[in-house]
Formats: structure tokens, sequence, C-alpha cells
């Protein structure tokens, strides 16, 4: 994995602007502000060369707080724009190629099975996101997976697993006690307040780490 100065642990945060209709540069400015250090900027409809100039100035926000930035899908713009790695899904580009690609960059795998986790940390992906744990209507991902499941997953690869699919404030101390290392949030934190929406997060992982 590359070098990077924040274990992955904790709050995963998912910049999607079609969640809370926020600009992505404004939802990681208020996230970094209220102790977020790990990102995802995710954008399925803009086009390549947006994504990369939004990528671009995420990379620029999150350096001065020593951020992780995760770049989704494209491993390409990833690269380009300095970020720390890329998150893939099933049908995205194969975790060996994009490994060409990117380098000794963090590449996340998304799963949704046990033999999927297990094929990734075997091809070498650096952590796996798993779910949904919960339903969600953020993405479509098939149905909820659970907290036994997820318990289940944690134990069988030494990557990290990062729960992932309607984590909220109510059913977030179970995700962690299942053993995933950090929870991938995006609608629990980005409707509403998202300084408030962290901070109790935040206060949450911290009794239970």
């Amino acid at each position: 994995m590359r070098s990077v100065s924040r274990p992955l642990s904790g709050l995963y945060l998912i910049v999607d602007r079609s969640v809370g209709d926020r600009a992505p540069e404004e939802i990681t400015r208020g996230a970094l502000k209220a102790g977020v250090r790990w990102f995802q900027y995710r954008e399925k409809k803009a086009a390549r060369g947006e994504i990369f100039e939004v990528a671009l100035r995420l990379r620029r926000m999150t350096a001065d707080f020593g951020a992780v930035l995760i770049v989704n899908d494209h491993a390409d713009i990833a690269v380009a724009a300095d970020a720390d790695g890329v998150h893939l899904g099933q049908d995205d580009l194969p975790l060996g190629e994009a490994r060409k690609v990117v380098g000794d960059r963090i590449i996340g795998i998304s799963t949704h099975s046990l033999e999927e986790v297990r094929e990734a940390s075997d091809k070498g992906a650096d952590y796996v996101g798993y779910g949904p744990v919960f339903s969600t209507k953020t993405k479509d991902a098939g149905e909820p997976k659970g907290v036994e499941m997820l318990a289940r997953v944690s134990q069988s690869v030494s990557i990290p697993v990062v729960a992932i699919g309607g984590v909220s404030k109510e059913n977030l101390k179970p995700v962690l006690d299942a053993g995933a290392a950090a929870v991938a949030v995006a609608s629990a934190i980005l409707i509403g307040d998202i300084s408030a929406n962290v901070s109790s997060f935040l206060e949450i992982i911290g009794r239970n780490v």
C-alpha cells in the first residue's frame, strides 16, 4: 500500500454531489474541518475532464490536512490528480491491470460476497468495501448482508474491511463490533449539517476504539 500518514480506520466519507446536492468542494471542506481524514470522490455523471478537475481541487484541499483521497472508478484520473488511490467495482478495470496503472497507490475493491472479498485480498487489494450491510437508497447494490456476515468477512482476510450501505449513527456500534476497520458513509453525513453529522459519528467511533 502507498505510504499514507493515516491508517484506514473510523470514518470513510463518500463525496458524492448527487447526495444532499452540495458541490464536492463544499462537502470536503466542511468534512475536513470536522475531522474526516479519509475521502472517496465518487462521480457517476460528469465528463471525465470535469472529474479530473474536481479531483485536482480535492487533492489540494485534502493535502493541506494530511488527509487521504481515493478516486472512484478511474485509475488514470487518480494518478493524474496525484490521489492516494482508486476504488474499483466488480465491473471496472481488473485489479491486476489497475495495479499497472496506479503502481503502489492504494486500490480498494467493492465486494458483495465472501468469495469476492477473498479474491480481492488474494489478488492484492489494499482494502475491500463490503456491503450493503443494511438497506440503502444511495446505490442499488443488492440485498442487505447484515452484521453477522460482515463479522465473518472481517475475520476471513487480513486487509481492512470497510462496511458500506445504510450505516447510520443508530447502527454504527454493531458494525464496528463486527470487525469493520471503517465505515463508508454518504447520506448519513451529507444530508443535513455535515459538521454535526461527522461529530456524531466520530464520537461513537471514538468510544469503540
